[in-house]
């Protein structure tokens, strides 16, 4: 039986050789880790062009269903008031106009706050200021490991871990 670097169990590895080990595992965990994400974006990307699609559609039928509306809406207040049906057209007219101007101006108030919004711009500013704290910090003190018991040294607990192996 050998371990993942080709050398044999219990065999006494120099501390290279585990930071090579270490280095090695820890670029094929970044490497799996990056594959992973852009799997997961590509399926949220897929998802999102599916869900824009059944939007765009929703978007079209609704405008063309929306002369039918009007059609329907200058007749009802024909019906109901007995006014001269231009006049009606007229009134459903002055109703599509009101109703886009408000969406405008809903969509103008949106388009300022989104344009005074700084989020990207504030997250860059975190990150560098999170960097700067962390390139300053310094180890905490560790305490000293007291010695080994004699029963304890490292050449019995290297006895059992190659007779356990």
């Amino acid at each position: 039986m050998s371990a993942p670097d080709g050398s044999p169990v219990g065999a006494e590895r120099t501390i290279g050789q585990l930071f090579a080990s270490a280095t090695a595992d820890m670029s094929a965990l970044v490497h799996d880790e990056i594959a992973l994400a852009k799997a997961q974006l590509r399926q949220d990307v897929k998802r999102g062009a599916t869900s824009g699609g059944a939007f765009m559609a929703a978007g079209v039928l609704l405008l063309f269903s929306l002369p039918m509306l009007n059609f329907a809406l200058a007749y009802g207040i024909h019906t109901w008031s007995d006014w001269n049906l231009a006049v009606c057209f007229l009134l459903s007219f002055a109703a599509n106009v009101l109703i886009a101007g408000l969406l405008a101006l809903i969509g103008v108030v949106f388009a300022k706050k989104a344009k005074q919004g700084r989020g990207p711009q504030k997250v860059a500013a975190s990150v560098k200021e999170t960097a700067g704290v962390l390139q300053n910090a310094k180890p905490h003190p560790r305490p000293e490991r007291p010695a080994l018991p004699q029963d304890r040294a490292p050449q019995a607990i290297e006895a059992v871990a190659r007779s356990s192996s």
